[in-house]
Formats: C-alpha cells, sequence, structure tokens
C-alpha cells in the first residue's frame, strides 16, 4: 500500500501531494481536461520519487567532488547538477538541492503529458517550480522569516524571463543553515538551481566568531544530517545596524558572484527587519518589479 497522500484541497483547483518528508502543493491553469490529464501524470510520478532518491541516499549526502556524476536516477541527477557549480564555495551534497528537484521534476510530469497549459506550479515548501506559456505571468510573495512568515512584498515573473525557479533558505527555515539570514530568497533559470544557490548564499550571510550566536552540530539535531558535524545556527541575537551590514554585504556579494557566473537572476536576503537585494542593493526591501500587496502564487 502506498505511503503517498493525495488528496484535492477545499478550492478545488490544487493538488497537495505528501510522502514522508516532501510535500507539495500543485496548480495548473488551462482547459480543464489538460488539467485533470497533468494531475494524473504529477500523481504517478510523485508515487516513485521518494523510493528512488533513497536507494542513493548516501551518495546524496556525500560533499560533491570535480567529475562525472556517480547518480543515476533522475531527480538525483538534477540535485547533482545543480549543487556541482557551487563546491567552489564550500562544503555542499546534492541534497541542497533536493527539494527543488523533486518540484522541478513533478512540474515535468505535466508538461511532457499537457503541453497545453497555460500555467503551472509545483510548490515544496517554499521551493516553486514553474510553468509559464508565452504571454503568461506569476506573482510571487516574498517573506522575511520562514518560521513566522510576514509578507514584505511580491514579485512579478513573465514568461519572456530565464526565471523557471524560485527557492528560500535561512537559519530560520526547515532545513538547517551555517548562516545568519532570516531568509534568502533566489529566482533562477530552474528550481534546483535556486535551491542551491539559497543555500550557498544564506551560508555566506553570517558572522563568524560572534559571541552571541548560538550553533551547534547539525548531527545532534539530525543524526542523519549531511552537515555532519558542522556548526549550524540556532539563535542570533539582536544585531547593531553595522552587523546587519558586515552580514548582508557578505551575502550580496556571493549573490554577485552567482549572478555573474549565470547561475541565477535575482536573490533578496532579508536580516532582521533589513533587506538587499541585486536589483537595488542598497535599498530596504527591494526586488524585481516590487510592489506592496499583489498576492496570486504565496511564496513561504
Amino acid at each position: 500500500m502506498s505511503r503517498a497522500q493525495i488528496r484535492m484541497l477545499p478550492d478545488e483547483r490544487r493538488l497537495h501531494l505528501q510522502d514522508g518528508p516532501i510535500d507539495l502543493i500543485v496548480e495548473a491553469f488551462g482547459a480543464r481536461n489538460e488539467i485533470q490529464t497533468a494531475y494524473d501524470a504529477t500523481t504517478a510520478r510523485f508515487t516513485t520519487i521518494l523510493d528512488e532518491l533513497c536507494t542513493e541516499m548516501p551518495l546524496l549526502r556525500a560533499a560533491v567532488e570535480p567529475g562525472a556524476c556517480p547518480l543515476k536516477g533522475m531527480v538525483a541527477r538534477r540535485m547533482y547538477d545543480a549543487v556541482a557549480p557551487l563546491a567552489c564555495y564550500g562544503f555542499i551534497t546534492p541534497m541542497a538541492a533536493v527539494a527543488g528537484a523533486v518540484a522541478e521534476e513533478t512540474l515535468a510530469a505535466m508538461r511532457r503529458v499537457a503541453p497545453g497549459l497555460e500555467r503551472a506550479y509545483v510548490n515544496n515548501g517554499g521551493d516553486i517550480a514553474l510553468h509559464l506559456a508565452p504571454g503568461r505571468s506569476f506573482s510571487i510573495a516574498l517573506i522575511d522569516r520562514p518560521d513566522r512568515p510576514s509578507l514584505f512584498g511580491t514579485a512579478r515573473i513573465d514568461a519572456d524571463e530565464p526565471v523557471r525557479g524560485i527557492a528560500t533558505s535561512g537559519w530560520c527555515g526547515r532545513s538547517f543553515s551555517l548562516g545568519i539570514a532570516d531568509a534568502v530568497t533566489v529566482l533562477a533559470a530552474s528550481a534546483a538551481q535556486a535551491d542551491a544557490a539559497a543555500t550557498i548564499i544564506a551560508n555566506a550571510v553570517n558572522l563568524p566568531g560572534h559571541a552571541g550566536i548560538e550553533r551547534a552540530p547539525a548531527c545532534e539535531l539530525q543524526p542523519d544530517s549531511d552537515l555532519g558535524s558542522r556548526l549550524v545556527t540556532r539563535a542570533v541575537p539582536a544585531l547593531t545596524d553595522g552587523e546587519i551590514d558586515r552580514a548582508l554585504s557578505a551575502g550580496l556579494a556571493c549573490a554577485h558572484d552567482l549572478r555573474n557566473r549565470g547561475l541565477i537572476e535575482e536573490a533578496a536576503l532579508h536580516l532582521q527587519s533589513e533587506t538587499r537585494s541585486l536589483a537595488l542593493p542598497d535599498a530596504p526591501a527591494s526586488f524585481p518589479a516590487f510592489t506592496p500587496d499583489r498576492r496570486e502564487l504565496a511564496h513561504g
């Protein structure tokens, strides 16, 4: 009997798929028959993903090294391809891209059988894969902290832009972080790329050696963590304006480097009520096409 839980939400538009740690919200727009075909296909693919990943878990939790990809599964290879270019920034494993890669794979299953969809998204706990037909767009909401989300702005994604993936990382989220960012939201060509890049940038928003920041070995909090004994952030005290600026500047420098390498399109970094973005690095709450309150695709 399958472990997966599959149901339509009360609005009868969105599909909820849950299997172990994977928890997806899926929505497609277009002709009714295509939507149903898409939902059937993504459900069938979804029920196989977790078992597929588990067969290669030791390799997925190992640090990425230069060379040929040792992984076999489609989702696992998406994860590897997303993190391999980031190995030069420090320790990273394919698990840094797991949420985004799963979102991508389930979206791809829909698109294979329903090419006429106008729009679609798969939201895996805030890491989102997008499909946009020509002339279509999505608006995404930006949050300041994943653990107690508060909307501080939105951004519009149009079909003629290269962005098809969104991800958020930070020490307050569901995954561990080596840095102190409350939230780093990244726009990239794919959800897996955005997921991996958000992890790296969030790690870079940091104040090494700060006595007030509480850290603990990841393995003490989660024995099977791919981070092993590396220290992850557990609490951040109130910081001075200068400390916030130094931490955000370090993260912003990392984000600029990633964009210069063609690995991301945009990033917004949030720390204790201060936000910086690549578009306008010195302005608070800035992001491409920023508007105060449009809500179409909540990202959190």
